[in-house]
């Protein structure tokens, strides 16, 4: 293969992977990615189990930081 083949696909990867990048964080940006409503939903549907345990798990994460950065 000629070094020119190789720089054109390596100019035309790095190009397609830039266009590719900045469509991602305009994505991210433009908030495409949040569902709002699966999280609405999941409130209906989960049973109280799955609801408690979520609850049990947020309390504990609070102990651990009120732990971790209390004055001492």
């Amino acid at each position: 293969m000629d070094s020119w083949v190789i720089a054109m696909m390596l100019g035309v990867s790095i190009f397609l992977g830039s266009i590719a990048l900045v469509a991602f964080l305009w994505g991210i940006k433009s908030g495409q990615f949040d569902d709002e409503e699966k999280f609405r939903s999941q409130a209906l549907f989960d049973g109280e189990d799955a609801l408690n345990d979520a609850a049990n798990q947020e309390r504990k994460k609070e102990a651990l930081k009120k732990k971790h950065y209390s004055p001492e």
